[in-house]
């Protein structure tokens, strides 16, 4: 997940679009809206094109993380904007909303001006949860991780307390542009060096699973796989940024816990284990009715849609184990992500919702973000080895997520509109 990035709550268009037709006007802000609140640029030029479509409008669009360009006209009057873009989030409540207004734009229940001035509305909506609620479900999604990557009760209560405190942090640090350009680095830091002084009250501990489950909401797996399903759609260029962006994030967490680990120069020796003390089943299933329940949160999810993201969590869930035990770790999420996208797809199809709203918060029960950090820790030990073997997986894990996707759209064709 990303932090965000300290939006503004105003929509600009350019000065060459403002004065011409209200139908651009409104296409260009909902470009502008769907693409900070989390659509990937395959999606996002889709879209664009199909209300461009609807509206018999010759238009082109090219979208990349961090900006659109939209051009309209025939091709002797074609005149291209750019319009930039420096915040993003994912907020599947605000995506449900723009959709619902596009349609009725399009049958005509609402004008175009109308519509102009919603979107407007929409993005000065204030945010859904509160901070307080978002810091508690950093930390019950810290703790949540540490059950699923096998932990006991010491490191899934320090891995909580431990969440909570990245949590306020990331609240405090998210009101300053400046501030949260670091917010990183910062918080892997902070965390790495909590981890170690908990190791001295808590031993024998896991340093390494606390680490991981503590920083598991700061992970940039999900822009990982959507990077991998931007080059798998032909969107070169913005898989290319993304993908770039996603690898700095681990670098950034990867240098930050190097150093927040420091500490323990200055500290006693404890003992640590690599096999963390066994917890009951029933743990397993609390956590797995925990963190759908945190996504709801984190992804600014409306909170009528929480029974349909827990059951496409759990789909998730169960697929991907069954195929880890057929095909194994690497390959079995493959199967977990087909169960996603059909599920995905026939939700948006029978509810006309956008299929986002079940897909993202079900692809963070697959997606690689923690091997991802796996694999740089044992280049930063200087296990050269094992940190390839480790990309490796990543690779092959979001390669297995991105063909399973879109298999699924082949099994259940996703929605030809928003």
């Amino acid at each position: 997940m990303e932090l965000v990035r300290h939006a503004t709550t105003q929509l600009a268009v350019p000065d060459d679009l403002a004065t011409r037709d209200p139908r651009i006007v409104f296409m260009v802000k909902l470009g502008q809206a769907l693409h900070r609140y989390g659509v990937p640029a395959h999606r996002l030029e889709q879209d664009m094109n199909l209300v461009a479509q609807r509206f018999g409008i010759s238009g082109n669009f090219f979208a990349t993380p961090t900006g659109i360009f939209a051009s309209f006209g025939l091709p002797e009057e074609h005149r291209t904007s750019l319009i930039r873009i420096e915040s993003t989030e994912v907020n599947l409540a605000k995506q449900a909303l723009l959709n619902d207004l596009v349609r009725q734009v399009i049958q005509g229940q609402v004008s175009i001006a109308e519509g102009t001035q919603e979107i407007d509305q929409i993005v000065a909506a204030p945010a859904r949860f509160s901070p307080v609620v978002s810091t508690i479900c950093f930390a019950l999604a810290s703790g949540s991780a540490a059950r699923f990557l096998g932990g006991g009760w010491r490191e899934i209560l320090a891995t909580t307390i431990i969440g909570f405190l990245i949590g306020a942090l990331a609240v405090f640090m998210g009101r300053s542009s400046e501030a949260s350009k670091i917010f990183e680095p910062t918080a892997a830091i902070i965390a790495s060096a909590l981890v170690v002084i908990a190791a001295q009250f808590f031993a024998p501990f896991s340093i390494y699973l606390t680490t991981l489950a503590s920083l598991i909401v700061l992970l940039p797996g999900l822009t990982l796989t959507v990077a991998m399903r931007e080059l798998a759609t032909r969107n070169l260029v913005s898989g290319t940024s993304r993908l770039m962006g996603a690898a700095l994030v681990f670098m950034q967490l990867g240098f930050g816990v190097a150093l927040g680990s420091q500490i323990k120069r200055l500290l006693p020796p404890v003992s640590f284990t690599t096999a963390p003390e066994p917890l009951p089943a029933w743990t397993l299933g609390l956590a797995l009715l925990i963190a759908p329940l945190n996504f709801t949160v984190l992804f600014n999810a409306r909170l009528r849609d929480t029974g349909w993201i827990m059951l496409a969590c759990l789909l998730s869930f169960i697929g991907a184990r069954a195929g880890a035990h057929l095909l194994g770790p690497e390959l079995g999420v493959c199967l977990g992500a087909i169960l996603t996208g059909t599920a995905g797809n026939l939700y948006a199809r029978i509810l006309d919702r956008p299929a986002a709203i079940t897909t993202v918060p079900a692809l963070m029960m697959l997606v690689p973000g923690s091997i991802g950090f796996g694999s740089l820790s044992k280049f930063i030990e200087k296990d050269v080895i094992s940190g390839v073997t480790t990309a490796f997986s990543v690779a092959l894990i979001a390669v297995a997520l991105v063909t399973g996707l879109l298999l699924a759209n082949v099994l259940v064709p996703p929605r030809r509109h928003l």
